[in-house]
């Protein structure tokens, strides 16, 4: 037999679940199966400070000569197999631990030291304005000797176009560094990318707010509650970055210069005060949903108020009514032919009489 709730998502589509399941559903204890890509595509930026070549290769085997080219070389992977992640990472010297780290689905963000590779693993954030929701994709990144290897789930976005950018200019910071500062431009840009969620959300929140003044009703609340699970996901994803980047500050790794380090200060402020906004959005939450309560309450005042006042100006006609319906066989003025009319003035009167009353004392 078919319960309402089955179709409750047809009738009004904010009382869905689908989100929260989604949320909610990694488990740790249970191995999760990564669906493998199709197809994967590899591009490659080899510099140094005179010199940029790129190269969008067919096959893994084609990025093995940039281990050993004495060049700087980013190696992104688009697009995640088991088979060519794992010929890579052995090729590149990458601790199988590590490798177990990037055909994961659902990591938390960490930052790990193996064999002088530095690795970490964290995840990319888009905002989705059609189903205003947060959209996430892990991204593995590894730092080695003169290279970065780069592992994403999907090819059709990313937020690297502007570090693409800075390294077609020979005169840029990312040209005249070695792949330490690589590394660092990709997970600044990464958090940097926070904020333009952050401000999308807050958009969405100051809507909300002005909707939820001006109008109240039962869509509010599944927004406000649509909201809070779009904030847990941030949270989720964007807290341990802080303890991610941290571990690059405490390294005493000879990959990263010393001038390098102090760059990750920078991001290490940018992602405290990124968390800082998640949690005054969430209080704004909060608020929100006081103050959606608090105006369901005053509605509700108002009625009883409307109907309380109605009940009170009828209730002398009930009065008068009643007096004059009693059976007994004297009753003043009930056979004289004013009767009637001074019974009926008085039902009116009165009312008027408590009106003006009640607008003296300020009760309406």
């Amino acid at each position: 037999m078919s319960t309402p709730k089955k179709y409750l998502q047809f009738i009004f589509p904010f009382f869905n679940t689908k989100r929260t399941k989604e949320i909610f559903r990694i488990n740790p204890t249970v191995i999760p199966v990564r669906e493998e890509a199709l197809d994967i595509s590899i591009y490659v930026y080899d510099y140094n400070s005179t010199y940029l070549k790129e190269y969008d290769l067919k096959s893994t085997e084609d990025c093995f000569p940039f281990r050993d080219n004495n060049n700087n070389s980013w190696i992104n992977i688009d697009g995640i197999r088991k088979a060519d992640v794992e010929a890579i990472c052995n090729h590149f010297g990458v601790h199988y631990l590590l490798m177990e780290d990037i055909l994961s689905v659902g990591q938390r963000p960490k930052m790990d030291e193996f064999d002088g590779i530095l690795f970490c693993l964290l995840n990319m954030l888009y905002f989705n304005d059609v189903n205003d929701a947060i959209e996430t994709e892990q991204i593995s990144i590894v730092l080695g000797n003169n290279f970065v290897l780069s592992f994403q789930e999907y090819k059709d976005k990313d937020v690297f176009n502007h570090l693409r950018d800075k390294l077609r200019i020979s005169t840029s910071k990312q040209r005249q560094s070695k792949s330490d500062y690589l590394c660092y431009s990709m997970i600044d840009l990464i958090v940097d990318n926070y904020y333009n969620v952050l401000e999308k959300l807050g958009e969405k929140i100051e809507l909300l707010e002005e909707e939820i003044i001006r109008f109240g009703n039962t869509r509010s609340l599944a927004r406000i509650n649509g909201l809070r699970k779009e904030l847990i996901v941030l949270k989720r994803n964007m807290v341990p970055v802080r303890d991610m980047v941290n571990g690059f500050l405490r390294t005493d790794s000879e990959l990263l210069e010393e001038r390098t380090t102090k760059y990750f200060k920078d991001v290490y402020d940018h992602i405290v005060q990124a968390n800082d906004l998640v949690e005054n959005y969430r209080d704004m939450m909060i608020n929100l949903q006081d103050l959606y309560m608090n105006k369901v309450n005053l509605k509700l005042n108002e009625v009883m108020k409307v109907m309380t006042i109605v009940t009170c100006l009828l209730a002398p006609a009930t009065v008068i009514g009643g007096v004059f319906g009693m059976n007994f066989e004297i009753i003043p003025l009930t056979h004289q032919t004013e009767g009637f009319y001074v019974a009926l003035a008085m039902m009116i009167l009165i009312p008027i009489w408590m009106i003006v009353i009640f607008k003296k004392r300020g009760w309406f």
